[in-house]
Protein backbone atom coordinates (compact mmCIF):
# COMPACT_ATOMS: atom_id res chain seq x y z
CA UNK A 1 0.00 0.00 0.00
CA UNK A 2 1.02 3.58 -0.78
CA UNK A 3 1.54 6.25 1.99
CA UNK A 4 2.20 10.30 1.10
CA UNK A 5 5.35 11.26 3.19
CA UNK A 6 4.50 13.99 6.03
CA UNK A 7 6.03 17.07 5.53
CA UNK A 8 7.96 16.60 8.05
CA UNK A 9 9.87 13.65 6.95
CA UNK A 10 11.58 15.79 3.70
CA UNK A 11 11.96 18.57 5.66
CA UNK A 12 13.59 16.26 8.36
CA UNK A 13 15.64 14.10 5.52
CA UNK A 14 16.64 17.58 4.19
CA UNK A 15 18.26 18.67 7.67
CA UNK A 16 20.15 15.21 7.82
CA UNK A 17 21.70 15.41 4.83
CA UNK A 18 22.59 18.58 5.89
CA UNK A 19 24.76 17.49 9.37
CA UNK A 20 25.80 14.66 7.31
CA UNK A 21 27.63 16.70 5.24
CA UNK A 22 28.67 18.73 8.12
CA UNK A 23 29.88 15.79 9.92
CA UNK A 24 32.54 15.33 6.76
CA UNK A 25 34.13 18.58 6.30
CA UNK A 26 37.34 17.78 5.90
CA UNK A 27 38.92 20.02 8.33
CA UNK A 28 37.07 17.31 11.43
CA UNK A 29 39.66 14.90 10.37
CA UNK A 30 42.46 16.83 9.78
CA UNK A 31 42.62 19.90 11.88
CA UNK A 32 40.72 18.34 14.50
CA UNK A 33 41.93 15.35 14.22
CA UNK A 34 38.78 12.45 14.12
CA UNK A 35 40.33 9.23 12.76
CA UNK A 36 38.93 9.42 8.91
CA UNK A 37 37.98 5.59 9.64
CA UNK A 38 34.21 3.88 9.35
CA UNK A 39 33.82 4.66 13.34
CA UNK A 40 35.54 7.90 13.05
CA UNK A 41 33.12 8.87 10.36
CA UNK A 42 30.17 7.52 12.39
CA UNK A 43 31.35 9.87 15.57
CA UNK A 44 31.63 12.90 13.70
CA UNK A 45 27.75 11.83 12.55
CA UNK A 46 26.82 10.99 15.85
CA UNK A 47 28.17 14.56 17.39
CA UNK A 48 26.50 16.85 14.50
CA UNK A 49 23.26 14.55 15.23
CA UNK A 50 22.69 14.95 18.49
CA UNK A 51 23.19 18.33 18.14
CA UNK A 52 20.91 18.58 15.05
CA UNK A 53 18.63 16.74 17.29
CA UNK A 54 18.80 18.90 20.24
CA UNK A 55 18.05 21.67 18.27
CA UNK A 56 14.94 20.31 17.02
CA UNK A 57 13.39 19.82 20.08
CA UNK A 58 12.99 23.45 20.19
CA UNK A 59 10.33 23.47 18.00
CA UNK A 60 6.81 23.12 19.25
CA UNK A 61 6.33 19.92 16.94
CA UNK A 62 10.16 19.08 18.19
CA UNK A 63 9.88 15.45 19.16
CA UNK A 64 8.23 14.65 15.91
CA UNK A 65 10.59 16.67 14.05
CA UNK A 66 13.90 15.23 15.79
CA UNK A 67 11.73 11.61 15.47
CA UNK A 68 11.53 12.01 11.57
CA UNK A 69 15.28 12.99 11.69
CA UNK A 70 16.62 10.33 13.52
CA UNK A 71 14.35 7.66 11.04
CA UNK A 72 16.00 9.48 8.19
CA UNK A 73 19.63 9.10 9.52
CA UNK A 74 19.07 5.12 10.49
CA UNK A 75 17.25 4.65 6.99
CA UNK A 76 20.67 5.62 5.76
CA UNK A 77 22.60 4.07 7.73
CA UNK A 78 21.08 1.16 7.15
CA UNK A 79 21.49 1.26 3.84
CA UNK A 80 24.87 2.21 4.15
CA UNK A 81 25.76 -0.85 5.76
CA UNK A 82 24.03 -3.13 2.95
CA UNK A 83 25.81 -0.94 0.65
CA UNK A 84 29.38 -2.03 2.28
CA UNK A 85 28.66 -5.63 2.34
CA UNK A 86 26.95 -6.42 5.89
CA UNK A 87 25.19 -9.28 5.65
CA UNK A 88 21.47 -8.73 6.60
CA UNK A 89 21.54 -10.79 9.90
CA UNK A 90 24.19 -8.30 11.38
CA UNK A 91 22.35 -4.90 9.94
CA UNK A 92 19.93 -5.17 12.67
CA UNK A 93 22.61 -5.52 15.37
CA UNK A 94 25.14 -2.84 14.45
CA UNK A 95 22.03 -0.73 13.51
CA UNK A 96 21.14 -0.88 17.20
CA UNK A 97 24.54 -0.67 18.72
CA UNK A 98 24.77 2.65 16.63
CA UNK A 99 21.56 3.94 18.25
CA UNK A 100 22.77 3.44 21.72
CA UNK A 101 25.87 5.04 20.52
CA UNK A 102 24.11 7.62 19.31
CA UNK A 103 21.46 8.27 22.59
CA UNK A 104 24.63 8.03 25.25
CA UNK A 105 26.42 10.38 22.77
CA UNK A 106 24.03 12.97 22.85
CA UNK A 107 22.89 12.48 26.35
CA UNK A 108 27.08 13.31 27.18
CA UNK A 109 27.20 16.21 24.68
CA UNK A 110 24.15 17.51 26.26
CA UNK A 111 24.98 17.78 29.18
CA UNK A 112 28.70 19.07 28.88
CA UNK A 113 27.32 21.84 27.02
CA UNK A 114 24.56 22.66 29.56
CA UNK A 115 27.96 22.67 32.22
CA UNK A 116 26.24 19.47 34.33
CA UNK A 117 29.35 17.10 33.73
CA UNK A 118 32.89 17.06 32.91
CA UNK A 119 34.11 19.80 30.24
CA UNK A 120 33.21 19.37 27.14
CA UNK A 121 36.57 18.57 25.83
CA UNK A 122 36.59 15.71 28.13
CA UNK A 123 32.90 14.62 26.67
CA UNK A 124 34.61 14.67 23.50
CA UNK A 125 37.88 12.84 23.99
CA UNK A 126 35.77 10.18 25.10
CA UNK A 127 33.52 10.19 22.23
CA UNK A 128 34.54 11.90 19.36
CA UNK A 129 37.63 9.91 18.29
CA UNK A 130 36.74 5.87 18.31
CA UNK A 131 37.81 5.40 22.02
CA UNK A 132 41.50 7.08 20.64
CA UNK A 133 41.86 11.01 21.57
CA UNK A 134 44.70 12.37 19.57
CA UNK A 135 47.94 12.81 21.46
CA UNK A 136 47.75 16.87 20.35
CA UNK A 137 45.63 18.28 22.77
CA UNK A 138 45.11 21.24 20.41
CA UNK A 139 43.31 19.26 18.17
CA UNK A 140 40.47 18.35 21.04
CA UNK A 141 40.65 22.33 21.31
CA UNK A 142 39.54 22.74 17.90
CA UNK A 143 36.69 20.54 17.93
CA UNK A 144 35.45 21.84 20.95
CA UNK A 145 35.87 25.09 19.28
CA UNK A 146 33.78 23.88 16.20
CA UNK A 147 31.02 21.94 17.96
CA UNK A 148 30.53 25.10 20.42
CA UNK A 149 30.26 27.37 17.03
CA UNK A 150 28.01 24.71 15.54
CA UNK A 151 25.43 24.67 18.33
CA UNK A 152 25.55 28.00 18.56
CA UNK A 153 25.00 28.63 14.36
CA UNK A 154 21.84 25.45 15.33
CA UNK A 155 20.20 27.63 17.70
CA UNK A 156 20.40 30.82 16.19
CA UNK A 157 19.26 29.82 12.91
CA UNK A 158 15.68 29.84 11.78
CA UNK A 159 13.67 26.49 11.50
CA UNK A 160 12.59 26.65 7.64
CA UNK A 161 16.78 27.96 7.04
CA UNK A 162 18.35 25.13 9.18
CA UNK A 163 18.44 22.88 5.78
CA UNK A 164 20.92 25.77 4.30
CA UNK A 165 24.57 25.28 5.43
CA UNK A 166 24.83 26.60 8.81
Amino acid sequence: MFHRKKPEEAFAAALYARAAGDARAPDLFEACAIPDTLDGRFDSLALHAALMIDRLQREPDGEQLAQSFFDAMFRHLDLTLREIGVQDLGVGRRIKIMAEGLHGRALAYRAALTGEQPALAEVLRRNAYGGRPPADAQAVVQLETHVRQYAARLAATPRNDLIKAV
